[in-house]
């Protein structure tokens, strides 16, 4: 008879492997983000019916894909929420177990298992997850470095690029906008199917808004989502204009981690990405909630970062203001020093800050 202790949880190891952004423009969207984000292309793939790219900076895979073919789903994707993230994929060492276990639980498959030859992952596999976003499975060992989707050409690193000014990390987490009426089903299919455990949840009124929140996260502890959707009972917001943009949920925004949030919000914004504005008077309350040297206070100040604090310890944070056509899609730094938890006293004041940028009663820095 088998020991139970031996038993492998198959779904216990997931992790991102990485992220697929449908785009209407590749050539445009690969300058943007080496140019502005300092990442570097690591390789090529594509077929007759799309191109890609797949970029990387510090443990953060992209890929970035463009439809040349109405048959390809990028084609549907891109005419129905612009540009976007489209697949979160999670890595395991197993993708037939995963697999299983998953649409055992309740997940909807989408692509069965499929073995490949070479390079790369050798067993692929994807389930529905919310909206129109997917998860594919990629079978690699838990401790192997990054690597590419099947199919892809490793591409020639440019001598000379340094990435290191900019100096983001991984993947912190990932900010779903869900239907009215949707989170708890999602909560549910991420634990039930993927393993998944609730971390977190709040309410956040901001004047006559609010939305609703809850956080999951993988038992691995390296995959976290926070699913947000608008409170039918207040007045629309942000949250609905996402919604309303994107014609359904999907991913707001992806946070970035970074050893020294500071530190790469000066350099990104050399390179001219663009972050949201805080109120003047955040800065003059958040020494009296949040024990901070003064330099480091003024460097917040100056950079728009901003700070919160929990049992854990400190965070650092800062958004970027969207430059999606739809403003559907923008991104986050995120410094962790022992924190655990999101900014909640940050959440609002992101929420306002945002809400000014929407109604155009405040500009965002460059």
């Amino acid at each position: 008879m088998r020991d139970l202790s031996e038993v492998v949880d198959p779904l216990g190891d997931l992790s991102i492997d990485y992220v697929e952004l449908y785009v209407d423009n590749l050539d445009s969207a690969v300058f943007s983000w080496v140019d502005q984000y300092a990442f570097t292309v690591v390789g090529t793939g594509g077929s007759t019916e799309h191109r890609s790219v797949a970029l990387r900076h510090g443990l953060i895979t992209l890929v970035l894909t463009q439809a040349t073919s109405d048959q390809h789903p990028a084609s549907a994707y891109v005419s129905s929420h612009g540009d976007g993230v489209a697949d979160i994929a999670l890595r395991t060492a197993d993708v037939e177990a995963a697999f299983s276990a998953a649409v055992t639980h309740g997940a909807r498959p989408h692509r069965r298992p499929a073995r490949y030859a070479g390079d790369g992952p050798a067993v692929t596999a994807a389930v529905r997850g919310f909206g129109d976003v997917v998860h594919t499975l990629v079978q690699r060992d838990p401790e192997e470095g990054p690597g590419l989707p099947p199919g892809f050409v490793p591409a020639l690193r440019s001598a000379g690029h340094r990435a290191d000014d900019v100096g983001l990390l991984d993947i912190d987490h990932v900010a779903v906008c869900l239907n009215i009426g949707d989170l708890e089903p999602t909560v549910a299919f991420y634990r039930e199917a993927l393993g998944f455990r609730q971390i977190f949840e709040e309410r956040i009124v901001v004047g006559t808004q609010a939305m609703e929140s809850k956080v999951v996260q993988s038992s691995s502890g390296t995959v976290t989502l926070t699913l947000i959707q608008p409170d039918p009972t207040a007045d629309p917001g942000q949250i609905d204009e996402f919604l309303k943009g994107h014609q359904g949920s999907g991913v707001q925004h992806l946070a970035f981690s970074s050893l020294d949030a500071v530190r790469s919000v000066r350099a990104l914004s050399r390179r001219g990405v663009g972050f949201l504005d805080t109120p003047p008077a955040y800065y003059d309350l958040l020494g009296e909630r949040i024990s901070l040297e003064e330099q480091r206070l003024n460097d917040l100040r100056t950079t728009n970062v901003l700070a919160d604090e929990d049992h854990g310890g400190q965070l650092f944070q800062i958004f970027t203001a969207s430059s999606h056509p739809r403003h559907t899609l923008f991104f986050e730094v995120i410094e962790r020093q022992g924190a655990e938890t999101f900014g909640s006293s940050n959440i609002k004041a992101l929420y306002e800050a945002v809400e000014l940028e929407r109604t155009g009663q405040r500009e965002f820095r460059r």
